[in-house]
């Protein structure tokens, strides 16, 4: 009886062994490795591979939060994403949706936006939108500014569980990215900013330091001031019929005229 692995059968793998040895020392590698034929697809390959990654990298990978987005960004890139709340009338958080509908967002089931705080808390970008400065809400005992709500109700309506792309310009002071926005609103790409201005519901961002319009502010100043010339939102102004009811003309005070007239109060009290 013959053994597994004995006899002819182990003689012929020695064989083939000793053979596999003899071609592969007499193999002559320098051509072998600079055959066009092998060169070619290795080169191919590894390009591939690399530009592979980097697109990943570059489209693909989600960012989570501010700190996680580079430096190298910021007025060069955009971010496309759904926004899951809105702050005051002039800010909102955004959930990176990397490649939308295309790199399955919204349909692979595990490409879906959180929808409880649990899922979202450190997940989100909070983006404050450029060049405009909504009313202000009441915060820390100061009243509210005329036409705030209405202002942050119209911003809520108006991207709130929408998708919107933010092209990014800095990080501000409070940890936000300042950006300006775009919505698809009827098929039309809508600047959000641009949008507001135009129904009296901001003014625009007039700190001496800060300000970031990108290539648009002469756009929104004649926004502003033609909502200004129609007395719409914040500059509305009673008409005849209102002024013989004895409505009074409002003071039209700017959000940063309102800031400032507080940060004055509160400096008198402390002094």
């Amino acid at each position: 009886m013959r053994w597994p692995w004995s006899g002819d059968d182990n003689d012929k793998r020695k064989a083939n062994l000793s053979d596999w040895i003899k071609s592969f020392k007499s193999t002559d590698w320098s051509s072998a490795l600079t055959d066009p034929r092998t060169i070619g697809p290795s080169i191919v390959l590894t390009a591939s591979t690399v530009a592979a990654v980097r697109f990943y990298k570059s489209y693909l990978r989600r960012i989570p939060s501010v700190n996680h987005i580079k430096p190298d960004y910021f007025r060069r890139r955009s971010l496309f994403g759904k926004v899951t709340s809105v702050g005051d009338a002039d800010n909102f958080r955004l959930f990176h949706t990397p490649g939308g509908r295309i790199a399955g967002w919204g349909w692979l089931p595990w490409k879906r936006v959180p929808s409880k705080k649990e899922g979202l808390a450190n997940n989100t970008i909070h983006i404050r939108i450029a060049g405009v400065d909504a009313p202000e809400l009441a915060h820390w005992g100061r009243e509210a500014q005329p036409f705030s709500k209405e202002a942050l109700d119209w911003l809520t309506g108006y991207i709130y569980n929408r998708r919107v792309r933010v092209y990014l310009f800095r990080r501000d002071q409070y940890e936000r990215v300042v950006a300006q926005v775009f919505v698809r609103r009827w098929l039309l790409k809508k600047d959000v900013g641009l949008e507001m201005l135009k129904c009296g519901l901001a003014s625009v961002y007039e700190a001496k330091t800060g300000s970031e319009f990108g290539t648009f502010e002469q756009r929104y100043r004649d926004a502003e001031a033609q909502a200004k010339e129609r007395k719409v939102g914040m500059w509305t102004q009673p008409g005849l019929l209102g002024r013989l009811r004895g409505e009074t003309a409002n003071k039209l005070e700017s959000p940063r005229e309102y800031k400032l007239r507080h940060a004055a109060a509160d400096k008198q009290r402390k002094a």
